[in-house]
């Protein structure tokens, strides 16, 4: 990204200050404020709750989020508590069955997705020790690299789907939720699309270097900027 981009980003106080004046005030805002878990706190979670976010978001991606919740525990019952070891041993024709259940939404294609992203997480807990020390290891100054493994390996984790599930488990991340996008093509710091390799870039650039004035983590960083724009549209 070019510093004539760069500079396009207003200061941390100037929009922190747009914030307050629009929600009452610092106590208003800071109540709308959350922080992520910390590396440490992250590390510790279950590979298993891994993949049933990873899942849950499979399955709410373009269906009603309130009807996969209401579902949940029966995902939960039908694929062992996403027990990666248990999942890893299903065959195709189980799957099959699982996708027929009325008990859980009937799409075979993302129950499929079950079986591959626990072998994602098998390969990198191999490697690593734990799938969620790697992704506790992971920076947050470049999300987007994460964001893009798990679109590359993972199955069904691209665009919104991994980083939500990322933000669900505790991880610092920004979103990239219509009010934030449209702040930054507002500023004139993306254009065209937002899940292009320059637009990225240029997001994760502007998150550090307010990161770096404020001190904040970027999950704080992305509801602030939500909250200081648009209609508040933010996660």
């Amino acid at each position: 990204m070019s510093d004539n981009v760069l500079a396009n980003l207003e200061d941390y106080q100037a929009i922190y200050q747009r914030a307050c004046e629009r929600k009452g005030g610092p106590g208003a805002v800071e109540s709308l404020l959350s922080d992520p878990l910390t590396d440490g706190e992250v590390a510790l979670l279950g590979d298993d709750r891994f993949l049933a976010e990873f899942s849950k978001k499979v399955f709410q991606s373009g269906f009603v989020w309130r009807v996969v919740r209401n579902k949940w525990p029966e995902f939960e019952r039908l694929f062992f508590e996403f027990n990666l070891d248990k999942v890893l041993l299903m065959p195709d024709e189980m799957l099959e069955q699982r996708a027929q259940d009325p008990a859980i939404i009937r799409n075979y294609k993302k129950v499929r997705t079950i079986r591959d992203n626990a072998t994602l997480i098998d390969s990198v807990r191999r490697e690593h020790g734990s799938f969620a020390q790697f992704i506790a290891n992971w920076p947050a100054t470049d999300i987007i690299g994460l964001w893009a493994y798990l679109k590359k390996y993972g199955a069904r984790l691209g665009g919104n789907t991994g980083p939500y599930a990322l933000r669900a488990m505790g991880k610092d991340t920004f979103l990239l939720s219509r009010d934030v996008t449209g702040y930054f093509s507002q500023r004139n710091i993306i254009s065209g699309g937002v899940n292009s390799k320059r637009s990225l870039n240029a997001i994760q650039q502007a998150f550090n270097q307010l990161q770096q004035q404020s001190g904040r983590s970027m999950q704080a960083l992305s509801l602030l900027i939500a909250i200081s724009v648009g209609d508040n549209l933010f996660s």
